[in-house]
């Protein structure tokens, strides 16, 4: 193929490959065990599995309706209801999307104007700020504060000005496993009562929290719930990552808009796999117990970890573990994932490449969403590191 000779001004000039896909192709290299990158090492369920394989055999197999396959939008409704006693208008303020990813970035293409602030909290999700920065919007940081991970409240009420358009929200929370309590949503409404302010809650590990903490939707808040876009996940609840299909609830006026964008960004998402939803989310034990599924798999790699050089982190949701490496050496994380991968093995993810100053204090994170032998293999060999 001839090269491109022409200039081409970049969109994301400091946009590479995500840390992610560069440390799962170094672990599958090096054979390691591959803790990096946010998915299971398990299938989900088998009847999930056949849901599908009836739905093609039914016949969906063409184009779903753009907002998502009818049933699907109610199944959602009624379990948002439920948890939340949020109410939800799955014709109107109910969408499917192509992951959580999508929905995101739709969510803030929809809605966010040249030079528009958008503050957000550090360590973040990487997508977060690439999609601003697509549309010409601003990035405003404000930073957890370590070693608990919260939110300093007062920070956010100095950042807020007159260009503040949006304020992103992950619980619980990746990287850190951190969780926001009702006071923090609390906090969240003052700041933004009586403001033209949105409110994107990433909400992907919703059913993924451990020790008796209660997730704080903001769908449970109806000061907040009027203003936001609330965006979860079906394949981290059902360990289903690869079919990327999640869904963005809103109020009719901000849904409309985020359809305007999704019906040319998308159009719709795969239609056997939304029907297998709709009918496997009648099974409320699938998701209600999968915050015990994954507390004993906390449980089982932190108590594994217990006397080795690696400093435990508290983990109160998501399925990430963060361990810090300060007693083992004072390498940059960035290098020291890498030579943890060459050299014991066990891949992982360097924490700094999610602070937008690439701040560093020597914490990995590892993903405890697999089998046991394979977290037992793992902390067998970071015993050792």
């Amino acid at each position: 193929m001839p090269s491109f000779s022409a200039s081409l001004h970049s969109k994301l000039p400091k946009v590479g490959q995500t840390i992610f896909s560069t440390m799962s192709a170094l672990a599958a290299k090096e054979n390691a065990l591959n803790l990096s990158q946010g998915f299971p090492d398990f299938d989900g369920h088998p009847d999930l599995i056949s849901l599908v394989h009836q739905a093609m055999k039914s016949g969906f197999n063409q184009y779903a309706p753009m907002a998502g396959l009818m049933s699907l939008r109610e199944q959602i409704a009624i379990k948002t209801e439920k948890l939340y006693s949020g109410s939800y208008n799955p014709e109107t303020e109910i969408c499917i999307t192509a992951g959580a990813t999508q929905a995101i970035f739709t969510a803030i293409a929809a809605t966010i104007n040249e030079g528009d602030e958008v503050i957000l909290f550090t360590p973040a999700y990487d997508c977060y700020e690439p999609a601003i920065e697509l549309v010409g919007g601003k990035p405003v940081y404000v930073q957890l504060e370590a070693p608990e991970y919260r939110i300093n409240w007062e920070a956010v009420k100095k950042m807020v000005n007159g260009q503040t358009k949006m304020i992103i929200i992950n619980s619980p929370h990746n990287p850190t496993g951190s969780i926001l309590s009702m006071q923090d949503l609390k906090q969240l409404e003052k700041i933004t009562e009586g403001s033209d302010i949105l409110v994107l809650s990433d909400e992907v590990y919703e059913h993924i929290i451990f020790d008796g903490y209660e997730h704080q939707s903001v769908a449970r808040f109806p000061s907040l719930a009027k203003r936001s876009f609330v965006i979860s996940s079906f394949g981290k609840t059902y360990h289903t990552t690869g079919w990327k299909v999640g869904y963005c609830m809103a109020p009719e006026a901000l849904m409309k808009e985020f359809r305007k964008t999704h019906q040319y960004n998308v159009f719709s998402v795969n239609t056997p796999v939304q029907a297998a939803y709709a009918e496997f989310l009648k099974r409320e034990e699938e998701y209600l117990e999968l915050r015990h599924f994954y507390q004993e798999k906390r449980d089982l790699f932190v108590n594994l970890l217990k006397g080795s050089r690696f400093e435990i982190k508290h983990t109160a949701g998501s399925y990430f573990q963060l361990l810090g490496y300060k007693k083992i050496s004072q390498e940059k994380d960035t290098e020291f994932a890498v030579r943890l991968t060459k050299e014991h093995k066990v891949a992982s993810i360097p924490t700094s490449v999610f602070y937008n100053q690439n701040l560093d204090l020597h914490v990995l994170r590892f993903c405890f969403a697999k089998q046991n032998s394979t977290l037992e293999q793992a902390a067998e060999i970071l015993q050792k590191v």
